[in-house]
C-alpha cells in the first residue's frame, strides 16, 4: 500500500520508501551493507525488486528507442552498467552478513536445542524421585522459567522437544502429590495466560493484513507451548478455542494464496491473449506506412495494457514475457526494415521527379508551342508513373513542375489570344452555314441540294474554333441538317450523286479503306490525348488553362471522327442495298 503523502510502500507492518532511480536504490543498499546492523531480510527483498524494476524499465526504454531510431534489433547490445555493478558487489556483502547472522542463528539454535534437552532430562529426574518433590518444586519452577527464557530452536525438532516437555511437565504436576494450593495456583494463573492468548487468536480473525496475522498466530503458538498446563479437566477445553482460533487465521492464509494463485492464473490468460493479439497484428498484411502506423499504435496500446496486468504464475511468468517480447520484437524489426527501403525508394523517386522539374524548366520559354506542349504533356504522363516521395518534398517539387508547366501554356494562350476573337466569329459563320442547310431541307431539286450540300460543307470545314461551351450544341445541330438531307434525298458530305457516290477514279471499296485508317488514326489520337488529362491536377486555375487547351483539341477531333464514321455507315448501307 502506497501512503501519498510520505511517498512510502507499506510491506506487512514495515513501511519502506518508494524509489524513483537506481542511484536511490544503491545509496541504501550501501548504507546497509556497511551499517552496524545486519539488514533486515524484508527490506533487502524489497530494494533488489526495486532496483531491477527500474533497470529493466530503462533497458526496455534503450531499445525501444533503438528500434524506432531504425536500429536492426539482431544488433541491439546491452551494455555493461557501473550502478548494477556496483549494486550486486554490496548486495554481496549484504548476504555475507545475513549469510553470518543466519549461521550464527543456527549455531543458537542447536545450543537452545541442548540446553531444553537437559532441561526435559532434570524434570524427567524430578518426575522419578516422588520421595523429593516437594524439594524439588522450587527447582521445577526455576527450570520452567528458563524454559521459557531460551530461544528458538531447530524447527525439524521443535515439536518432539514440546512434547517431551509438556509430557514431563504434565507428569510432574499429575504423578507426584505437589502441595494442591501451589499446583491449583499454577493452574489458574496459567489458565489466564492461555486464555489471554485463546483471545489474542480470536482477535487475529479481524486483523485485515492476512500475512501479518498468520506470523502473529506463529508467536502466540510459542506462548501458548511455553505456558504451563492447565487443570486437567480444563486442557481439551482450551486447547480446541485456541486450535478453532488457530484453523480461522490458518484458513484465510489459505485463502490469501489460491487467491493469488487464481489471480496469477488469470493474469496468465490475459497476457496469453496480448500475446496472440501482437502475434496476429504482426501477421497482417501492411499495404503502406499508414497501415504500420495504425498497427504500431496498437501494439503500443497492448504494451501499456500488458503493463497493468500483474505477475503470472513463476513458472510461467518468463516464458509469456519472452513469447510477448518476441512478437514484439519481430514486428518492430520488420517495421524497421520497411521504413529504411521505402526510405531508400523516396530518395530514388524525388531524384526523378526533380529531373523532370529541370527539364520542364529547360522548356518552359520554348515558343515552339504545338511541340513543346506535346513534350509537356509526356513529361506529366512520366510524372505519373513515379512513385510516391515524403509529402513535405512531394508537394513542394509538384510546385515547381507545375509553375513550369503552367509558365509555358500561359505564355502560349498570350501569344495566341486573339483566338477567342476569332471563336466566336467562326460560331456567327457556322451558324449561317447550319441555317442555308436547313433551307435545303425543303428543296425539292435533289441536284442543287447536292451541289449546295458539297460546297456549304466545305465553307464549314475551313471555318475555325468556336466557342468551347457552344461546341457540343452546334455539332448537333450541324448534323442534324446533314442527317436530314441524307434521309430526305440520300446524300452525304463529299458525296456526288452524278457520281454514284464515289469520287472521281476511287472505287466504293478504296474509299471505305481509307476512311477506314482515317477512321482508327482519329480514336487512337483521341485516346492518347483523353490519358493525358488524367495526368494534369485541376486542383488550381492555372492548371485548368491547360486541361481547357487540351479538351478542345479532344472535341475537334471527336467532331472529325463522328463525320468519318457517319460516312462509313452510309457506304456500308449503299454497298448493302
Amino acid at each position: 500500500m502506497v501512503d501519498s503523502e510520505n511517498n512510502a510502500l507499506e510491506v506487512g507492518k514495515t513501511v519502506f520508501p518508494t524509489y524513483t532511480s537506481k542511484r536511490e536504490v544503491l545509496d541504501r543498499v550501501r548504507e546497509l551493507a556497511h551499517g552496524e546492523t545486519v539488514p533486515d531480510k524484508d527490506e533487502v527483498d524489497y530494494l533488489k525488486t526495486a532496483f531491477y524494476k527500474l533497470h529493466i524499465a530503462e533497458r526496455e526504454q534503450s531499445y525501444k528507442d533503438f528500434i524506432e531510431g531504425g536500429g536492426d534489433p539482431d544488433s541491439f547490445q546491452i551494455l555493461p552498467d557501473e550502478l548494477e555493478e556496483a549494486f550486486k558487489a554490496e548486495m554481496g556483502i549484504i548476504k555475507e552478513k545475513r549469510a553470518k547472522l543466519m549461521q550464527e542463528q543456527e549455531e543458537e539454535k542447536e545450543r537452545n536445542l541442548q540446553r531444553k534437552l537437559e532441561i526435559i532430562d532434570k524434570i524427567k529426574q524430578m518426575v522419578t524421585s516422588p520421595e523429593d518433590a516437594g524439594k524439588s518444586y522450587p527447582e521445577f519452577k526455576a527450570l520452567q522459567q528458563e524454559w521459557k527464557e531460551i530461544k528458538s530452536v531447530p524447527a525439524s525438532k521443535a515439536n518432539e522437544l514440546w512434547r517431551n516437555y509438556q509430557l514431563y511437565v504434565e507428569q510432574f504436576y499429575d504423578m507426584f502429590k505437589l502441595n494442591i494450593e501451589a499446583r491449583e495456583y499454577d493452574f489458574k494463573k496459567n489458565l489466564e495466560i492461555k486464555t489471554h492468548l485463546c483471545e489474542a487468536a480470536e482477535k487475529l480473525a479481524e486483523e485485515p493484513d492476512v500475512i501479518s496475522a498468520f506470523h502473529q498466530l506463529q508467536k502466540l503458538h510459542q506462548e501458548y507451548r511455553e505456558t504451563g498446563p492447565v487443570a486437567k479437566e480444563l486442557r481439551e477445553q482450551m486447547w480446541v478455542r485456541f486450535k478453532a482460533a488457530s484453523t480461522v487465521i490458518n484458513k484465510r492464509h489459505q485463502q490469501h494464496f489460491d487467491d493469488l494463485r487464481a489471480k496469477e492464473e488469470d493474469n496468465l490468460v490475459r497476457k496469453t491473449a496480448l500475446c496472440e493479439k501482437v502475434e496476429a497484428i504482426a501477421a497482417e498484411e501492411k499495404k503502406g506506412s499508414g497501415d504500420w502506423e495504425r498497427q504500431t499504435q496498437q501494439i503500443m496500446d497492448i504494451q501499456a495494457e500488458w503493463k497493468t496486468i500483474g505477475f503470472a504464475p513463476q513458472k510461467m511468468n518468463v516464458k509469456i514475457f519472452e513469447r510477448f517480447r518476441a512478437a514484439c520484437d519481430d514486428f518492430f524489426g520488420r517495421k524497421a526494415l520497411y521504413f529504411r527501403e521505402l526510405k531508400e525508394a523516396f530518395k530514388v523517386n524525388a531524384e526523378k521527379k526533380r529531373a523532370l522539374v529541370e527539364k520542364a524548366r529547360a522548356m518552359q520559354d520554348s515558343t515552339d508551342w504545338k511541340s513543346t506542349s506535346d513534350k509537356f504533356i509526356a513529361l506529366q504522363k512520366e510524372w505519373k508513373t513515379i512513385g510516391m516521395v515524403p509529402k513535405k518534398i512531394g508537394d513542394q517539387l509538384w510546385e515547381d513542375f507545375l509553375a513550369a508547366c503552367n509558365h509555358f501554356f500561359e505564355a502560349r494562350n498570350a501569344a495566341t489570344s486573339g483566338q477567342r476573337n476569332e471563336e466566336h466569329v467562326n460560331l456567327t459563320r457556322k451558324r449561317e452555314i447550319i441555317a442555308k442547310l436547313q433551307v435545303l431541307v425543303d428543296t425539292e431539286d435533289a441536284d442543287a441540294a447536292n451541289d449546295s450540300l458539297q460546297e456549304l460543307v466545305e465553307e464549314y470545314k475551313t471555318v475555325g474554333h468556336v466557342p468551347f461551351k457552344e461546341k457540343d450544341k452546334l455539332y448537333d445541330e450541324y448534323h442534324k441538317a446533314i442527317d436530314s438531307l441524307h434521309v430526305k434525298f440520300g446524300i452525304l458530305p463529299g458525296k456526288s450523286r452524278r457520281q454514284g457516290g464515289k469520287r472521281r477514279g476511287e472505287s466504293p471499296l478504296d474509299e471505305r479503306l481509307r476512311l477506314q485508317r482515317q477512321y482508327d488514326s482519329l480514336k487512337s489520337e483521341i485516346q492518347t490525348y483523353e490519358n493525358n488529362i488524367g495526368f494534369l491536377s485541376v486542383s488550381s486555375k492555372k492548371g485548368n488553362k491547360l486541361i481547357d487547351d487540351m479538351n478542345r483539341k479532344v472535341e475537334k477531333l471527336k467532331a472529325e471522327f463522328e463525320s468519318v464514321k457517319a460516312r462509313i455507315i452510309a457506304i456500308d448501307r449503299e454497298n448493302s442495298n
